[in-house]
């Protein structure tokens, strides 16, 4: 098979320039298309070039339909707004979506979800392999352990971060509601202010660090009755999530219309 020709979308941000750099280091792919939005001062420079590796010959575009139209897929670690637009255009394209964008709602979820019915859409708060092996571990023990287990969620990002809590902490909480078979809509504490009470049992509680330039650090604690267990990662690298999200589109690229998790790419969905 050919290999297959990837559009970056965000390209002159951190994460576009550590996808470039990922698909250089890679089999099987190659940067079609580098996109940055309108007015970016980067438009027409070479994407290589932004990413430390020289230049390819792909310059820096605004024009998505183009884009897409010479490419098989596109990877997104962008912002909602702009995932929502991708989304719907790589829709009309048939073209793989590989979506990393954190901060998204649920009018933006829906918006995706609908997208999925005419290409393969994978979407993920954390496109680490690690983060999602921990996810799959997370579901498991919560699975196991009653309520007498409170369980809270603690994460740590730099300080230009802007959405919280992290995708990946809502991911981990989430998977720890489906391992107790509850809405974690209607069982999460966002925040702890004053005089609240004692801890409802069942809740699970987030709790948001900022600082410096940590990449990213989360920890689910299931504390019990006199013993405690701690689950986490610590990602020392953004290449993590660049290279979970190629693995993502390689995956991605023989499957049906759908909408698609890591747990789907990894195989991961009966652990």
């Amino acid at each position: 098979m050919s290999d297959m020709r990837i559009v970056i979308a965000g390209a002159g941000g951190r994460m576009g320039r550590t996808l470039i750099r990922a698909v250089a280091e890679s089999k099987g792919l190659v940067v079609a298309s580098a996109l940055e939005q309108p007015g970016s001062p980067l438009l027409g420079q070479d994407a290589g070039d932004l990413a430390g590796l020289g230049k390819i010959g792909v310059a820096l575009t605004r024009d998505i339909d183009a884009a897409l139209a010479a490419a098989d897929g596109v990877i997104d670690f962008t912002v909602p707004a702009a995932s929502v637009d991708l989304a719907a255009r790589a829709a009309r394209a048939g073209k793989v979506h590989i979506v990393g964008t954190t901060g998204l709602s649920p009018a933006d979820e829906a918006a995706i979800k609908t997208a999925s019915e005419k290409a393969a859409i994978v979407k993920s708060g954390n496109m680490s392999l690690g983060v999602n092996l921990l996810a799959a571990l997370v579901r498991r023990v919560a699975r196991t352990l009653d309520e007498d287990f409170d369980i809270e969620v603690l994460e740590m990002h730099h300080n230009k971060k802007i959405d919280a809590p992290s995708g990946t902490a809502l991911l981990l909480g989430r998977a720890a509601a489906e391992g107790r078979g509850i809405d974690l809509s209607k069982r999460s504490v966002m925040a702890r202010e004053g005089h609240t009470g004692a801890r409802k049992a069942g809740d699970i509680g987030f709790a948001v660090l900022r600082g410096g330039t940590v990449v990213g650090e989360h920890n689910v604690i299931f504390a019990g009755p006199a013993e405690r267990i701690e689950l986490g990662h610590r990602a020392e690298d953004r290449m993590i999530f660049a290279r979970g999200a190629l693995k993502a589109a390689l995956w991605a690229r023989g499957q049906r219309p759908g909408l698609y998790s890591m747990a789907d790419v990894l195989g991961l969905g009966d652990f």
